[in-house]
């Protein structure tokens, strides 16, 4: 997804109560209308990573511990991409070693490699 200065993947916070799976679908739907119906998730994948993010606009340019959670899943079924959290979408074709984003999506992409190869 296509982020005002980057490239980005559609993720948010936990609501009360919520698990990071639930969290992790509603943001998903929310964020591109991709249900929870239309993908297989891939139980034996889980991607964490943590990085510092320092908020210009909100608490006061406060820095603060991020935790990212990423599930895998297959799309079982082409749907329409509904964008609504940011300014475009691109499918990437998978041709590893990928260089589009190096905090987050870089390292991502590399367990999602180790996981084909090993399975």
């Amino acid at each position: 997804m296509v982020h005002p200065t980057r490239w980005d993947l559609p993720k948010g916070h936990l609501d009360p109560g919520e698990g990071e799976l639930e969290c992790a679908l509603r943001e998903l739907e929310e964020e591109t209308g991709i249900r929870a119906s239309h993908i297989n998730i891939q139980s034996d994948f889980r991607f964490t990573t943590s990085y510092t993010v320092r908020y210009k606009n909100k608490f006061s340019g406060e820095s603060c511990q991020k935790t990212l959670v990423i599930f895998l899943g297959d799309l079982l079924q082409d749907v329409p991409i509904v964008v609504t959290e940011h300014k475009g979408f691109r499918w990437i074709e998978w041709n590893p070693p990928h260089k589009i984003q190096i905090n987050t999506i870089d390292p991502l992409l590399r367990e999602v490699e180790c996981y084909f190869t090993s399975t």
